[in-house]
């Protein structure tokens, strides 16, 4: 349950603290008091949508915070674990909402705004005055049954394969469009595959063909400079080694008289090894001097047909092999597209069988579930004034001309939610035939079509607090007494927090409170006041009269709340 509720510069809210109690929590207050304000500081605190325009004036942010009773919840354990925040059996949930953007907390550990709705969720279904019409739209209907606990695992399963046929379509059709691509390109890859090919690509030619071509290219240069080396080794007058040789000679005769000239002596004669080996390397070398002007020519013309093919495919050698091998391997799938195309179709087959088998389990459970709230609803119907109240959950299969799965000889669409249709009908007079909620339900019709919904859900969630806002809308009278009555009948299952104008609903009330604005000083500012019960005998009468209370209208009151059992 909602212990206490806190919020701070939030629209015409200078600072509010109020405390609920167990039961039927009612709100009342002339229109423009900010009722709907309150509603809204707690949707902020339930993770929807809150603009900055929420700011009070003057103000540098909106406060709103809650704290929520929530006893063992195992499923809200392990959600708050995942995000580091501390459990407990009392939960603060709280929202600020800045010029700059908004921040979250619970038990005052900061977490995404995500995060919040989730725990939101598990504690508290608000009812705005939106939900009338998303109930008359057969969109949400499907939505209604499956968050029943009897179709959840169902569904659960359903999704499962789903994921897995979703997957298998997904890689037919890339194959499909693949082999498309490929129908198109396959003439121009069979041409380049058959141009690399004949072209011999090596990763290192281009290495080699530089090397061998430099060395053709300059080979008399080499030849020449080859000759002059042996020349000077090898002279007809006096040669390099021969002299060399003399110095060597000296060196000797001078190292035995002054030790000192021993270095030079071991330089010279290393010096001679080397050069004598320069000298027999360029005689060797020579010999092997390839003068090869046409050798030359059919390298020059591998290279331009080389530097071609890479301008051409803007590739380097290594880049065109890689391109030859994977448009080679393209060439190959092409040519068996047909087999690959058929074991997806096979596993397709195979998968649909599976997704048919929970499609129909989903859709059983769906049809069983339907058919019990249908007889839920009408029983509820019939508290709330509409004796001879009808209502139909219509379960069909969705008819496709591509649907993945074939039920009773007809191909049927399938989606994530599952492969039907639902929608809701509804007959509040005798002897008709159930129509189109839309079509047929009047806005008190719809008002109590709705209640009757949210109690059955209430009790198979097991949802702690429930809020209204305006349930009542369309209904008068008795019927809003019998509406009253529910709603305080509801209470025994969780908390509710109700907005009323009626005061056969308020009369009903555990614990009654008046919004009201009032001045102070420049200001406009909404309060929230509980009321004794003496306070409560009057407000349902101000219901009842307007603001000149009288004294039939206190006595009417305080018969509407005795004939309601306000008090224990």
């Amino acid at each position: 349950m909602i212990k206490s509720l806190y919020i701070k510069d939030f629209a015409l809210i200078d600072e509010l603290d109020v405390q609920f109690e167990d039961g039927l929590n009612i709100l009342t207050g002339q229109t423009g008091a900010g009722k709907s304000i309150i509603i809204g500081a707690l949707n902020m605190i339930l993770g929807e949508r809150a603009d900055t325009d929420v700011i009070r004036q003057g103000a540098d942010k909106a406060i709103s915070e809650a704290t929520i009773e929530i006893g063992q919840d195992s499923f809200l354990a392990d959600l708050l674990e995942e995000n580091a925040v501390e459990y407990s059996e009392e939960l603060i949930l709280r929202r600020e909402i800045r010029q700059k953007g908004s921040r979250a907390f619970i038990n005052d550990t900061p977490v995404n705004i995500a995060v919040l709705k989730k725990v939101g969720d598990q504690l508290v279904d608000l009812h705005g005055q939106h939900d009338h019409q998303m109930l008359l739209k057969d969109e949400h209907h499907m939505d209604v049954i499956d968050r029943f606990e009897s179709v959840q695992p169902a569904l659960k399963a359903y999704r499962s394969e789903y994921g897995k046929m979703k997957t298998l379509q997904k890689e037919l059709r890339d194959l499909k469009r693949r082999e498309r691509e490929l129908k198109e390109k396959t003439e121009l890859y069979q041409f380049q595959v058959q141009e690399l090919e004949s072209a011999e690509l090596d990763a290192y030619e281009e290495e080699e063909l530089e090397s061998e071509m430099n060395l053709l290219d300059n080979a008399e240069d080499l030849d020449q400079k080859a000759a002059a080396i042996s020349e000077i080794g090898n002279g007809d007058d006096v040669s390099l080694m021969e002299m060399l040789n003399t110095i060597k000679l000296h060196l000797e005769d001078m190292a035995r008289i002054e030790p000192e000239f021993e270095t030079y002596l071991q330089e010279v004669n290393t010096a001679r090894i080397s050069i004598q080996e320069a000298i027999n390397f360029a005689e060797r070398y020579r010999n092997g001097i390839e003068f090869n002007p046409k050798r030359l020519e059919t390298l020059r013309q591998r290279q331009s047909e080389l530097n071609r093919l890479q301008k051409k495919y803007m590739r380097s050698i290594p880049e065109l092999i890689s391109y030859y091998n994977e448009i080679k391997r393209e060439l190959n799938v092409a040519e068996n597209f047909d087999l690959e195309i058929e074991k997806i179709e096979k596993r397709i087959r195979e998968q649909a069988s599976n997704l048919k088998e929970k499609a129909v389990a989903l859709h059983k459970k769906r049809v069983k579930t339907g058919e019990n709230l249908s007889s839920d609803i009408v029983n509820a119907l019939k508290n709330l004034g509409i004796e001879n109240g009808q209502f139909k959950v219509d379960v069909q299969w969705l008819d496709s001309e591509n649907g993945w799965i074939e039920v009773d000889g007809r191909l049927v669409e399938c989606t994530e939610q599952g492969c039907d249709d639902v929608k809701f009908y509804i007959s509040t007079n005798k002897g008709e035939e159930p129509k189109p909620l839309a079509k047929i339900a009047s806005g008190g019709e719809i008002s109590r079509v709705m209640l009757s919904l949210k109690s059955i859900l209430a009790k198979e969630h097991h949802l702690p607090v429930m809020i209204f806002d305006e349930i009542d809308t369309g209904i008068s009278g008795n019927i809003s007494e019998k509406v009253g009555r529910e709603m305080r009948k509801l209470s025994e299952h969780c908390q509710i927090v109700a907005i009323t104008h009626q005061p056969q609903i308020a009369s009903q009330a555990h614990k009654h409170y008046r919004v009201q604005k009032i001045e102070e000083g420049e200001r406009t500012i909404t309060k929230i006041i509980p009321l004794s019960d003496e306070e409560h005998i009057h407000e349902v009468a101000s219901l009842m009269s307007g603001e000149e209370i009288t004294d039939s209208a206190l006595t009417s009151a305080k018969e509407l709340i005795e004939r309601g059992g306000m008090r224990n």
